[in-house]
This record gives C-alpha cells, structure tokens and sequence, in this order.
C-alpha cells in the first residue's frame, strides 16, 4: 500500500485552501493539453523535466501513467486516470476540512508574525497550576509549551538546552543529606540558574471516597496491605515518597504495588476511582477532580527554574509580570490544594534550597596555603559547597 504524506507552504497571498501534489498537477495538464510538450508549457517547466519526471513516477509507483505514441496525442493510462480521479474526489470530500486545517495552521503562525506575543518552551514535573497558567497566559498572548515529564527530566533538558524553564517541586525546608538534596544539588547551581517562585502545594494519599481502609499515614499502607499505584523514578512525588517512607523506617517492598507505576498525578487518581488501586500518591487537585479523598502528608515548594542568561528574555519577563497579577494568583488559590508563593519573584536559590554555603572570596583566601597555591592542611574549598 502505498503511503501519503502532506506539507504546506507559507506566502503573503490568499491561495485556495488545496493540498497539491505535483504529479497530479502534471497528470491534469497532459490530460487538459493531450501533449507532454504543451503540459509543460503551461506548468512553466521544461520539457526534459516534465519527461524525467513522468518516467520516474513510473518508476516509483510500479505502473505507467501516460501512454504516448509519435503523431498522437499523449493521453492516461487507466492507472493514472484512475490516480487523478482519486485525487479530485478526496479534494471534494475533505474541502471542508482542509479549509479548516488551513486556517487553524494561520492562526497557530500568527504568533510568529505577532510582536506582542511571546512563546515559552516549559519541560516541567506534572501539575494542575501549570495547566491552568498555560490557559491563563494564552489570553495574555503568552503561549506556554509545556512538555510534562519528571522534575530530575525537567531540570537536565533545561541543562542540555531543550527548554527555557524547568518546573520541578521539592518538600518545604528538605534537611541536609535528604534524598531531595542529594536529587537535586548535583543538577541546579547558584550563579547559573534563578529560581522563580510559583506556587505550594499539599501531596498525600488519594484514596476512595470515604477512605474505606482507613489509610492516615504511610504506615498505614503497609500494615493493611492496601493496593498502591505509584510514580515513576525521576518524578518529584517519587522522590518525596521514597524519603517520606526513608523516614518512617518503611522499606519499599512492604508496600503493596510500590512497582507499579503512572505517568500523572490524574492518572494515579484514575486508578484509584476505577478500582485498580486502594491508595496511590499524589496532588489533592487530582483527588478532588474525580471525587476522591485526600490525606495530606506533606506540604512542598514547586519551583520555575531557568538559566541567569534567560531572565531578560521577553518571554520570560512576561511570565514573570503573569505571574505577579492579582488576577492569577486568584485562580491559582482557587486550585485545591495550592496557595501563592512568591509567585513571579525572583529568589536566591542558596536561600530556597539549603544546601549551598556561599563562602567570601577573602575567607576562601585566607584559607589557602602558603603561596596560595591550594588550601591550607584541613581547610575547605571556598565558594558553593
């Protein structure tokens, strides 16, 4: 069978809303012309050409497609007769739908040519504010693309380069030596990267309606042997998870499901409101969503994280003037489970997350050995450590 495949062009010109193929274009004007010579003059191309091409679609579709002899007038085969009928019932019959394609893919091209607007590439950590943001700031003429994935995903294509923003979220004040720190510390520097305040939020056990099982704590869920669904590894509520139960002494393998995994917060719910799962963790939004009960378990920080180099950026100047309106965090507060935080300020990170010291330049002098070639016996690197 063989396959089709379609483009489209960019002009100034208004043209019919047609999908064009040029060997049907070429087949129409042999037959209008009934000459090869003709068909390419009115095509506007040379003769060698049109000849070439005629043998090479031959070639490539297994059949002939213009029978001609010397002293008469070329003219379709059945098979290319049979091609360019196809061809004019589907552009009849999707007429509609092409003009419709046509003038989404205007609209969707006219934020390029728009000055006032501005595109923002997102790789972010699954999140229901996000979702509301992007609906918010397209009425700004701010067109977030966000691509979901886990927060430790986020924050390496921010690295590599593949997005201008990273949203990630990480418990509210993780100790030293918590898996967060040890998650995130090797992935974020201060001086490269800004943090961007964006929302906090509640995470726990989203459960049936009723809490049937009686599930309060992680504790809980392995006593009772209760079915969980999970998140994947590289996600934050995984990270959280997997130090949430580091701290109640609870190994991994005494939680029923703890391998069974799903790709979003609402996916986690699903599984629960259809029966598969007693309990899964995740956002008090996707619990409500579907009418399911929410235990809360921890209280996190969810982050915008982008390059220092980016902060300048007329795209991310207006979402940072988004961010600070009235009018959005309104909606935000209106998300189960989520209030304001600092949204649109721009915050040091080494105050956020804890895990940086900052060291003067003169104390990191001091310490340096003789001729200043190294650090003094026992003393510490300066600067971020």
């Amino acid at each position: 069978m063989h396959r089709i495949s379609l483009n489209y062009t960019l002009g100034t010109e208004a043209a019919p809303a047609l999908i064009r193929n040029p060997l049907l274009d070429l087949l129409q004007a042999v037959s209008d012309q009934g000459s090869i010579s003709a068909a390419a003059r009115q095509l506007g191309l040379s003769y060698r050409h049109v000849w070439g091409e005629l043998k090479r679609w031959d070639a490539a579709l297994g059949q002939p497609l213009i029978l001609w002899e010397k002293g008469q007038a070329a003219r379709l085969t059945d098979f290319g007769a049979k091609l360019l009928w196809a061809e004019r019932q589907a552009q009849a019959r999707l007429l509609p739908q092409i003009e419709a394609l046509r003038a989404d893919l205007e609209r969707a091209f006219a934020v390029a040519f728009d000055e006032s607007a501005h595109v923002l590439t997102f790789h972010a950590s699954h999140d229901e504010a996000l979702v509301a943001l992007a609906e918010h700031a397209r009425q700004a003429r701010l067109h977030l693309d966000i691509r979901f994935s886990g927060s430790v995903d986020a924050i390496r294509a921010l690295n590599e380069g593949r997005c201008e923003m990273a949203g990630f979220h990480v418990r509210i004040a993780p100790a030293q030596g918590s898996l967060t720190q040890r998650t995130y510390k090797p992935l974020l520097r201060p001086g490269r990267h800004k943090l961007i305040g964006f929302a906090r939020r509640r995470q726990g056990l989203i459960v049936a309606p009723g809490n049937p099982l009686g599930l309060e704590t992680l504790t809980d869920l392995a006593d009772k042997g209760a079915r969980f669904v999970n998140r994947a590894l590289g996600t934050g509520t995984r990270v959280l998870l997997d130090e949430l139960l580091a701290e109640a002494g609870i190994a991994p393998e005494r939680i029923r499901g703890y391998a069974e995994v799903e790709p979003s917060h609402a996916a986690v719910a699903r599984a629960i409101a259809t029966g598969r799962a007693d309990a899964g963790f995740g956002i008090e939004a996707g619990a409500q969503a579907l009418g399911l009960d929410f235990v809360p378990l921890a209280e996190e920080q969810y982050f915008l994280a982008c390059l220092k180099s980016s902060l300048a950026q007329p795209a991310t100047q207006a979402l940072l003037d988004l961010l600070r309106t009235g009018a959005w965090q309104h909606s935000l507060s209106a998300l189960p489970g989520y209030t304001p935080a600092r949204s649109g300020e721009v915050l040091a990170m080494n105050r956020e997350l804890p895990w940086w010291r900052f060291r003067p330049r003169a104390v990191e002098h001091a310490e340096r050995g003789p001729h200043g070639h190294g650090p003094a016996p026992g003393a510490e690197v300066g600067g971020w450590s």
